[in-house]
């Protein structure tokens, strides 16, 4: 008989990926746009599925800069090391879909701080976190967050537009050191959650090919609503599901 193991984290979204909903920030920058707080992930590419409004997503990748519009309907996506920061146009509402369990909520993102920022882990850390609630003081220390993040992003967005492609290298090796202490956590994050996920599937298979599809016997439907409404994220107002094993509540970092 072949085996069918159980989930490791219960219930995961296919894949077992992340989910959550962005309204997305209208606060002015320094250079007159709109938008989120600039960061990258390391080991997560994300995508972004257009709801409604319009805006943009402005990217920093070794291609260079690009400035992809976004209107309802339309979809963007993004692999590690891009930088990456929504623009606001008008009303722009997103669902965002992210890889590995959730592991942005468990700190995999590392926004554009300034050098002297990224070089002190201590300093990183005070000027990410945010005070909790949806209150006015988180909401004026998400907007000084997402202006440092943009002071460090122009930087490198003007070296790579000029061709040079230090600075942005050397933030992505920035942001590898500071995450660097987390890998063993993301690494249990990643073996309950996907891949978990791609082994059962493997066993799944096995079964149907020895025609003995047991775990069809344990079909079912689940459902989930928003658990916070409203919240800080990097890029704008967040809807969160507290999903376990898919999404993990976002820690405001």
């Amino acid at each position: 008989m072949v085996s069918d193991p159980k989930p490791a984290l219960p219930h995961p979204l296919p894949g077992a990926i992340g989910l959550s909903h962005l309204s997305a920030y209208d606060w002015e920058a320094a250079d007159g746009v709109c938008g989120g707080s600039p960061h990258l992930h390391l080991v997560c590419a994300e995508a972004y599925v257009v709801t409604g409004g319009r805006g943009a997503v402005q990217t920093l990748s070794p291609d260079g800069y690009r400035d992809i519009p976004l209107a309802a309907g339309s979809v963007a996506w993004f692999t590690p090391g891009t930088v990456h920061r929504m623009v606001q146009g008008g009303d722009l509402r997103i669902t965002v879909l992210m890889q590995n369990s959730g592991l942005p909520e468990a700190g995999d993102a590392v926004f554009t701080f300034p050098p002297e920022v990224l070089a002190d882990p201590g300093k990183y850390a005070d000027a990410a976190k945010l005070p909790p609630g949806t209150g006015p003081e988180t909401a004026a220390a998400a907007r000084r967050r997402r202006d440092l993040a943009v002071e460090g992003y122009l930087v490198l967005r003007e070296a790579l537009e000029a061709g040079d492609n230090g600075p942005y290298l050397e933030f992505q090796r920035a942001a590898a050191r500071l995450v660097r202490d987390k890998v063993p956590t993301w690494r249990e994050l990643w073996r309950a959650g996907a891949l978990a996920t791609a082994e059962r599937t493997g066993a799944q298979l096995d079964a149907l090919e020895a025609g003995e599809p047991l775990h069809l016997g344990e079909a079912t439907a689940h459902e989930a609503a928003p658990t916070r409404l409203g919240g800080f994220g990097m890029c704008g107002r967040r809807d969160e599901y507290n999903l376990p094993g898919t999404t993990l509540p976002y820690q405001g970092e």
